[in-house]
């Protein structure tokens, strides 16, 4: 088998050869047809989620074909198309499963994170946690409901009956939450960032009642929101945008700090509240929906040795998460970005040694600063601040790294230098 392997996070994955696996008791191999590519994918590969496992294939977005079954396994034949989830496995015997929040397991197996995912060709999965899929259904299109389907459907139940709906960052949930919104009658306002107007024409190709940058106000106040984006400072500004009863669900599994706020934000009976994984009851439930009303995802093909290109892409801003499938086979996509002309190889860390700590390099710092100065990409009047470290390693790895990062002003591309040839990008 074929497999895009995650030896150390903050680092590139690794096309790999592998033995086909053999399926265990109550165990399905499945042949990856399409394996969607999800934000959480980076935040797994960054190393932003605690209980991490090292080497792991990423991919929780999976459809498939069962090729073999093991023992006990019944009610799923060879042949059969599956979905695998984010959710691979609970105890079934904690307060939380009796409880039936099998989201909530102490000890729950995810798939990309704690047990092998869908960048490779094949995958073991729990028979208890697929969901049969249509035979005649298009894998590609089926992939991204797997998790940017299912969470989005989770934030929606725990909205509850919300007929005015806010949509913080317009990406892969956003834009299937939307089409469920619409086809139930109910009014959406996509929020995106500041000044991305293709996911503002996407939203309103959707039905948007309004579309707009995350730093504006709606035309009506909302009856709830949804945060899909993992950036904290929208929480209050969501709070602030929801009527005096209303709810603010957060959907990610990741979100940066979130600012401090005034309690009126809050007060009025306003809620907020979290969404964590999902259950098996969200992906039959919703799987029949997407199917009965026709939810058609946006999606860009990538081959499975450009897996490493598709995540680096889903970095940048206006790009969907969840909308790009990769899967052996599949189409080329742009080559990889070149090493520096020196051939000192990039580093995906933003975190990297301070300019002054390298040899060479006056400790000062002021040669690099005053090259940095030099550069178009630099707003004017703004002086760039050096990167972020001490003694010349990487804080989070204590090892040096092999870019320089100069860290502009908040919303600014990040401009990085090469410690040995001075090029920078």
């Amino acid at each position: 088998m074929q497999a895009m392997v995650l030896h150390r996070t903050g680092r590139d994955l690794r096309f790999e050869e592998r033995d086909i696996p053999s399926p265990g008791p109550g165990e399905v191999r499945v042949r990856v047809e399409a394996c969607a590519v999800c934000r959480t994918d980076l935040h797994v590969v960054d190393g932003e989620l605690p209980d991490q496992r090292v080497p792991i294939v990423p991919g929780h977005e999976i459809v498939g074909i069962v090729e073999a079954a093991g023992s006990g396994v019944a009610g799923i034949a060879p042949g059969t198309r599956v979905g695998v989830a984010w959710l691979a496995g609970t105890c079934g015997v904690c307060a939380y499963c009796r409880e039936d929040r099998e989201n909530l397991c102490e000890s729950a197996a995810f798939t990309g994170h704690t047990r092998d995912g869908g960048f490779a060709s094949h995958v073991i999965a729990d028979a208890a946690y697929v969901f049969p899929l249509p035979p005649d259904a298009d894998p590609v299109k089926l992939a991204p409901l797997m998790c940017a389907g299912l969470i989005g459907w989770r934030c929606l139940r725990a909205l509850g009956a919300a007929r005015n709906v806010g949509l913080y960052g317009f990406g892969a949930a956003a834009h299937l939450v939307a089409q469920v919104l619409r086809w139930e009658g109910r009014a959406f306002h996509a929020f995106t960032r500041p000044g991305d107007e293709q996911s503002q024409a996407l939203a309103r190709s959707l039905g948007a009642a309004w579309a707009g940058g995350s730093d504006a106000l709606p035309p009506v106040p909302l009856d709830g929101a949804i945060i899909f984006a993992p950036v904290g400072s929208l929480v209050p500004a969501a709070l602030g945008a929801v009527r005096k009863g209303g709810r603010v669900v957060c959907g990610g599994i990741h979100m940066s700090d979130i600012p401090s706020m005034p309690y009126r934000l809050l007060w009025g009976e306003r809620e907020l509240v979290s969404v964590a994984n999902l259950t098996r009851r969200d992906g039959r439930e919703f799987l029949e929906l997407a199917g009965r009303i026709g939810i058609a995802p946006k999606t860009t093909p990538y081959a499975l040795r450009d897996a490493n290109r598709a995540l680096d892409d889903l970095r940048s801003p206006g790009a969907m998460a969840g909308n790009s499938s990769n899967w052996p086979g599949g189409s080329a996509s742009r080559p990889r970005r070149p090493p520096t002309p020196c051939g000192t190889p990039t580093a995906r860390w933003t975190i990297c040694a301070h300019p002054a700590r390298w040899p060479g390099i006056p400790r000062t710092g002021r040669a690099d600063r005053h090259r940095a100065q030099d550069d178009p990409l630099r707003p004017a009047g703004r002086q760039p601040r050096a990167g972020r470290s001490a003694a010349g390693t990487d804080r989070r790895r204590g090892r040096p790294r092999s870019l320089t990062v100069f860290f502009a002003p908040a919303g600014r591309r990040r401009i990085a230098a090469c410690p040995t040839c001075g090029s920078r990008r």
